[in-house]
């Protein structure tokens, strides 16, 4: 069929997006697509509803409402009893966007996203959605211009499409004469790699296969490609402020700790030592649990530089020695991080003994500048050799045998990455983190 406007089957309308078309609001747009505008704004306030009061945690709603000639024919302003399609539609546009933000990194703010529709000539709430992602990136840039925050916590690219099938055919984006006959009727909402987060959808007059869902969805994804592009380019240099890494700083300056917690944690983190993020001073481990050793030094960092630290504790435990050298693990032989000397007298220390069982113990505090501080253990069984093995890894690692018959001195760093005592404490750190 051949579309009213000259398109393709799978071509988006025109879409202009103008940012801070309001200038009074923390972020805005004016989003159009074909003959549809709309007017986003982002506004911030501090404080959030009440079931997440101490939470450290923020929130993000939205509001959409149709300005009363925006159809054409005058509709009536909405009053104390709101619109039942309006209402449902501000939902949709507020979980849609709450993809888009890792909300405990957003701090005890409200982010509200108002779309007030000046033009309708179809797919108003998609349109509000892709201009509502663009006004909600502004805020945040504004907030941290502000100093309300330090980082963004922007995690995804949202933006959303229509489509539906007219005469037997799936179009795209269409606008309000496709969409009046349309016989399927569908929304989807992606983020910037594809994924779904939302589809709504329906058979306007009768069913239709799976295969025109499967069409119209491979035209929504190849749309939502180009309308993402479209965002980042109408954010121009406030784009930084889109899926940028969160700073994780190490309540540490050990070079082989800092390495090994770096590689395990991968790519989703800026991470920097204590010397990255200009402190020298040494945190005094006065604690008398690897818990309250960990929290001194992640709240410490946390309080010095503002963002988001990590501090951890470890120890080696010896069955045979009442759980000795524990707490003292680095400074067993008097100096701080003498490895060789710490080794050697372990194993003096457990001449003659036949129980040779152990274990390491980590236990990483992860302190936030809006929450409280978590907890995460990880503990790996072994047992300490009779002699020094293997030329890598640092610490006990030479004399302590994993469950393979290897100490972890004679494994690869990518073997004992997998099973350590970090290892397992950091993945319930990456679970935490989502």
């Amino acid at each position: 069929m051949e579309r009213i406007d000259g398109r393709a089957p799978d071509a988006l309308r025109q879409v202009r997006i103008t940012p801070n078309f309001v200038g009074t609001a923390a972020g805005s747009c004016l989003m159009e697509t074909g003959g549809t505008r709309v007017i986003v704004t982002a506004s911030v306030e501090p404080g959030v509803p009440p079931f997440l009061k101490g939470k450290g945690r923020g929130w993000l709603t939205a509001e959409y409402a149709m300005l009363p000639a925006s159809t054409g024919r005058r509709k009536q302003r909405d009053g104390v009893r709101k619109d039942s399609r309006g209402v449902e539609i501000s939902r949709l546009i507020g979980r849609s966007l709450r993809q888009a933000v890792d909300l405990k990194r957003l701090g005890e703010y409200t982010v509200t996203i108002d779309c007030d529709v000046l033009q309708a000539d179809g797919g108003t709430r998609t349109a509000a959605i892709t201009g509502g992602f663009v006004a909600l990136a502004l805020a945040v840039d504004h907030m941290i211009g502000q100093g309300m925050l330090k980082e963004s916590p922007i995690s995804h690219q949202v933006a959303a499409v229509s489509c539906g099938v007219v005469d037997g055919q799936a179009l795209l984006d269409l606008n309000y004469p496709e969409d009046s006959r349309a016989e399927a009727d569908m929304n989807f909402v992606l983020n910037e790699t594809g994924d779904i987060i939302e589809i709504q959808g329906t058979g306007e007059g009768k069913a239709f296969p799976a295969s025109k869902l499967q069409e119209m969805l491979g035209m929504a994804k190849a749309g939502i490609s180009q309308l993402v592009e479209r965002q980042l380019e109408a954010l121009r240099d406030k784009a930084y402020v889109v899926m940028q890494p969160q700073t994780l700083v190490l309540a540490s300056g050990n070079a082989h700790k800092i390495r090994e917690l770096s590689q395990i944690l991968g790519p989703g983190f800026r991470i920097l030592s204590m010397r990255d993020a200009g402190l020298e001073d040494v945190i005094e481990e006065t604690g008398v649990t690897y818990a309250e050793n960990a929290a001194l030094k992640a709240e410490a960092v946390r309080d010095a530089t503002g963002y988001l630290a990590l501090g951890d504790d470890s120890g080696l435990e010896v069955a045979a020695l009442h759980g000795a050298p524990g707490l003292h693990s680095a400074r067993y032989a008097g100096p701080h991080g003498d490895d060789d000397a710490n080794n050697r007298l372990l194993l003096k220390n457990l001449e003659g003994q036949a129980d040779r069982s152990a274990r390491f113990v980590t236990v990483l505090a992860l302190a936030s500048p809006f929450g409280p501080t978590q907890y995460f253990e990880g503990i790996c069984p072994g047992a300490i050799t009779r002699e020094l093995r293997g030329e890598g890894g640092f610490g006990y690692d030479p004399v302590f045998l994993y469950e393979n018959g290897l100490t972890f001195a004679q494994m690869g760093k990518e073997e004992k990455n997998k099973v350590s005592h970090r290892a397992r404490a950091l993945q319930k750190l990456k679970e935490a983190l989502g």
